[in-house]
C-alpha cells in the first residue's frame, strides 16, 4: 500500500493548480479512509524523511523547491529541444532544455542538468535547464532506415528515442541495401557536430513492408517471440500428458450447453458461458475459464517464462502469446466438441441481477459451439439458423441476464465510457487500405457483464478467506482532477458539480451521448482517472464501482489471471492456510509492478504499430480531408484526433490562421490575440493532410478554413463615408 499512497501524494502535488494543504486535507483530497489513514500517514512519512516532500509553515505540504541541479529522464523533441522529468519530483515539474542545451541526450537517458532562472510569468517563476553530464543511455540499438548520404551512409532511426540520423560503416557485411529497415549498435554517440557512430547488426528487410515493421516494433519495444527449449519442453510434456478421460476431482459438466464467443480470428477461447435456470426459476450463470494452473506449474520454466512476459501482445495482424502456441491455441483452449479442463464460478441471480449465491469448481466442459461477436448479434436479431437450437436459446437467455445485471451495476455506479475502437482494414500483402468502427454490438457488452461478475465473485471470496492475491485496482481520482474535469466540461456546455461522484458523471456521459460533444468529454473523463493496474492493495475498482475486484478470466494471455487460479485451487482443495503461506513468500507487489509494465508495453506496441501503418497509407493521401477533435495544446501547436482512423496529427500555430496564438495553460485554451478566437480540448475541427513523416511518427495538417481571416484592407483610393463605411472614388468620364 505505501507506494501506491507515495505515487499518488506525488501525482496530486505535482497538479498545476495544486494549493499547500495539511496532511489530512491532503488524505481528504485523495479519498483516504480514516481506517486507511495511518497507512497514509507511514507513506508521507517515508516521503518527508526521503526529501521527497517538504512540511512548511502552518503545517502545509508541498514538493521541494527546484534546485541548482537535478538528475532526471531525458524526453526528446523532433524539433530539438527537450525536458528533463526529475527522478526526485520539485514544485516546477518537468524542466524544459532548449536546442542547443541537451548536449546530444536521447530520449530515456539519465541526465545531470543545470537549473537557471528565466524570470516570472505569471507569478510563477519560470526555469530552463543545461544536461551538463549523460550518466546513463538508455540503449545502444536502434531500428532505422537505411540511406545513402553523398559517399556515405546514414541510418534514420524510428520513432522519437534518437532524432538525428547514425552514420554506419561496412553496410555490406550483412548485405543491407538502400531504404532496408535494419538495426544499428551505437559505436560513439553524437558529439557537437559529429554524427553518432554505429554498426548494422541486423537486416529486418524493405522499409515500409508489414513483416519489416513488425520486427521493427519488436525490436524497438523488446517483445520476447521465441520460447526457448525448455519452455517448449515443458509444453510438449503438458499437452501430450493431458488425459481428458481421467477427470477424478472434477465435476463432469460436458452435457451442459456451454458455448464461447470471441471474434473471429480469435483461436485462444479461454472463456464459455453456460445459463440455466434452478427449481426456484432463478437464473444460474456458469462461467467456465480455461484450467491453464493445471497445464502450468509454478516456478517451472514455463511459468518463469509467462511471467516475464507478463501478458500476450496483440498486434495488427499478429499475436505474441504469453504461452506456447500448443498450449494457448490447442489443449488450453476451449475448442467446441472438445473435452477441456476449466475452473467454473456458478453465479445465482434473482430477478433483480442480484447476487444470491457463489460456487466455484474445477470441471470438465465439452463447448455445445464456437461463436463470433457478429453470429450472436445476429441471433439476438432473430436469425435463429446461423447456430444450432439449443445455442439459440442460450444466447437468448444470456441476453435477458446480462440486461439486469447492467442495469444493476450502473445503479451501484458502473462507469462505461464511449471511446469507440478502430479496426484496420488490411490487403492481402497486409498494407492498410482503411479503417473502420470496430464492432461494438451488444454480445460484446454480454461477455463483458458476465466476466466483470466473474473476476469480481472471485476476488469477494479471497477477500472473505483473508488471502494475499493479485489485484486489479483503479484508485478513486483525486479531488483536483475532477475540479479541472468540471471546469473543462463547462467549456462543452455542460454542468457538472466541484466534487463529482460516480452518478454524477454517468449523468454527464448520458447527457453527451450521440451528440459532437461525445468524444471530446469521454476523452475528458478518461484524462481525469488514474490508470488500472495490478496490485495487492485492496483500494477496489473506481469505473466498476467494485469493492473487491481481480482478473480471473484470461489465464491463456494475462499472469495476473495465473496467479489468481492457483489461490483458488489451494482453496477448491480446502488448503486455504498453505495459499496465506505462499502468498506471503511471493513479492506480489514487485510481480504487480512488473506486468502492470508488460501491459502498458503491450499496449504502447500495438499502438506504435497501429501509427506506423496509417502513416504509411496517409503518406499516399496529402491533402485529404480529415474529421477530427482537438486533443492537445502545446505553445507549439494543437494536436487532432481523427475521429475514423483514430491517429493524431500537429497544427503548427502558424497554420492556425492570421493571428498570434497563445497558449493559456490555466484556461485550458489557445486564444488569438486579435481575433479573440480560441480553441480547447474536445473541439471538433476539420483539417487537410500537409505531410507525413513515417519515421518520425509525425502527422502535420492545417485546418481546411484557417481559425482567423486577414484583416480587411483598405482599396486604394477608398474612403470612409461620415458613417464609418468605405465608399469607392467614382470613375472619373474619360
Amino acid at each position: 500500500m505505501p507506494d501506491i499512497y507515495k505515487k499518488r501524494i506525488a501525482k496530486l502535488l505535482k497538479h498545476s493548480d495544486y494549493t499547500p494543504l495539511k496532511l489530512a486535507q491532503l488524505a481528504k483530497v485523495l479519498g483516504v479512509s480514516s481506517g486507511d489513514y495511518p497507512e497514509f500517514k507511514a507513506a508521507f512519512e517515508e516521503m518527508r524523511r526521503a526529501g521527497h516532500v517538504v512540511v512548511g509553515e502552518r503545517s502545509l505540504v508541498s514538493l521541494p523547491a527546484m534546485s541548482g541541479r537535478i538528475i532526471g529522464t531525458f524526453r526528446a523533441n523532433a524539433r530539438g529541444f527537450g525536458f528533463v522529468t526529475p527522478l526526485e519530483p520539485n514544485a516546477h515539474g518537468d524542466l524544459f532544455v532548449p536546442p542547443r542545451a541537451t548536449a546530444e541526450a536521447m530520449t530515456g537517458d539519465i541526465v545531470a542538468v543545470r537549473v537557471r532562472k528565466q524570470g516570472k510569468r505569471g507569478g510563477q517563476i519560470r526555469y530552463r535547464g543545461e544536461v551538463v553530464e549523460i550518466l546513463e543511455r538508455s540503449q545502444n540499438k536502434f531500428v532505422g532506415t537505411l540511406k545513402k548520404r553523398g559517399d556515405g551512409w546514414e541510418v534514420l532511426p524510428d520513432g522519437t528515442g534518437f532524432i538525428e540520423a547514425i552514420s554506419v560503416d561496412d553496410v555490406g557485411a550483412k548485405g543491407a541495401k538502400q531504404k532496408d529497415k535494419v538495426v544499428v549498435e551505437i559505436l560513439s554517440y553524437p558529439k557537437e557536430q559529429y554524427l553518432a557512430r554505429g554498426v548494422i547488426v541486423e537486416v529486418l528487410g524493405k522499409a515500409g513492408r508489414y513483416d519489416s515493421e513488425i520486427k521493427s516494433i519488436i525490436h524497438q519495444f523488446h517483445l520476447p517471440i521465441e520460447f526457448d527449449g525448455d519452455c517448449n519442453e515443458h509444453a510438449r510434456e503438458a499437452a501430450t500428458g493431458y488425459d481428458s478421460e481421467n477427470i477424478e476431482g472434477r465435476e463432469d459438466i460436458t452435457g451442459k450447453v456451454i458455448v464461447t464467443i470471441d471474434p473471429p480470428d480469435a483461436k485462444d477461447f479461454d472463456d464459455a458461458i453456460s445459463v440455466e435456470q434452478d427449481d426456484e426459476g432463478n437464473w444460474v450463470l456458469g462461467i467456465h475459464i480455461a484450467d491453464v494452473s493445471n497445464f502450468v506449474q509454478a516456478d517451472s520454466a514455463l511459468d518463469i517464462e509467462a511471467k516475464e512476459r507478463g501478458n500476450s501482445v496483440y498486434l495488427p495482424g499478429k499475436v505474441i502469446p504469453m504461452l506456447p502456441e500448443i498450449l494457448s491455441n490447442g489443449v488450453c483452449s476451449l475448442q467446441p466438441d472438445q473435452k477441456r479442463f476449466v475452473k467454473s464460478a456458478y453465479l445465482t441471480y434473482d430477478e433483480q441481477g442480484n447476487i444470491l449465491s457463489r460456487r466455484f469448481a474445477n470441471s470438465v466442459i465439452k463447448s455445445t459451439e464456437r461463436l463470433t461477436y457478429q453470429q450472436a448479434e445476429r441471433i439476438l436479431k432473430g436469425h435463429t439458423k446461423v447456430a444450432k437450437h439449443e445455442t439459440v436459446e442460450l444466447v437468448k437467455n444470456m441476453e435477458r441476464l446480462s440486461q439486469v445485471i447492467e442495469k444493476r451495476r450502473y445503479e451501484n455506479g458502473m462507469l462505461h465510457l464511449d471511446l469507440p475502437e478502430i479496426e484496420l482494414v488490411m490487403d492481402k500483402s497486409r498494407r492498410i487500405v482503411d479503417a473502420k468502427p470496430a464492432d461494438d454490438s451488444y454480445p460484446h457488452t454480454i461477455i463483458e457483464m458476465f466476466m466483470v461478475e466473474a473476476n469480481d465473485a472471485v476476488a469477494a471470496l479471497l477477500d472473505r478467506l483473508n488471502i494475499g492475491f493479485m489485484r486489479r485496482i483503479h484508485p478513486e481520482p483525486d479531488a483536483l482532477s475532477l475540479k479541472n474535469l468540471a471546469k473543462l466540461v463547462r467549456a462543452f456546455g455542460y454542468n457538472l458539480p466541484r466534487n463529482p461522484d460516480r452518478a454524477a458523471i454517468q449523468d454527464l456521459l448520458a447527457a453527451v451521448k450521440g451528440t459532437d460533444s461525445s468524444f471530446g468529454v469521454n476523452l475528458a473523463v478518461l484524462r481525469s482517472f488514474e490508470k488500472a493496474e495490478y496490485a495487492p492493495v485492496n483500494i477496489g475498482h473506481f469505473a466498476l464501482a467494485s469493492i473487491h475486484y481481480c482478473h480471473f478470466t484470461s489465464p491463456i494471455r494475462r499472469y495476473a489471471d495465473l496467479l489468481v487460479h492457483r489461490v483458488l485451487e489451494f482453496y477448491l482443495q480446502n488448503r486455504v492456510d498453505l495459499a496465506k503461506d505462499i502468498s506471503v513468500e511471493i513479492d506480489l507487489t514487485e510481480v504487480g509492478k512488473h506486468i502492470s509494465f508488460t501491459e502498458q508495453r503491450a499496449e504502447d506496441a500495438e499502438r506504435e504499430l497501429k501509427n506506423v501503418l496509417l502513416l504509411q497509407m496517409l503518406s499516399k493521401r496529402i491533402n485529404e480531408e480529415l474529421d477530427c477533435v482537438v486533443t492537445g495544446l502545446t505553445g507549439f501547436g494543437v494536436f487532432v484526433q481523427s475521429r475514423k482512423f483514430g491517429i493524431e496529427g500537429l497544427i503548427q500555430m502558424g497554420d492556425l490562421g492570421p493571428d498570434e496564438w497563445k497558449y493559456n495553460q490555466r484556461a485550458g485554451c489557445i486564444v488569438g490575440e486579435r481575433t479573440g478566437r480560441s480553441i480547447r480540448l474536445g473541439q471538433g475541427l476539420k483539417v487537410r493532410i500537409i505531410s507525413v513523416n513515417v519515421a518520425a511518427r509525425q502527422l502535420n495538417v492545417s485546418p481546411v478554413e484557417p481559425l482567423a481571416k486577414e484583416p480587411v484592407r483598405k482599396k486604394k483610393g477608398a474612403k470612409k463615408s461620415p458613417k464609418g463605411r468605405v465608399r469607392k472614388r467614382p470613375r472619373r468620364k474619360k
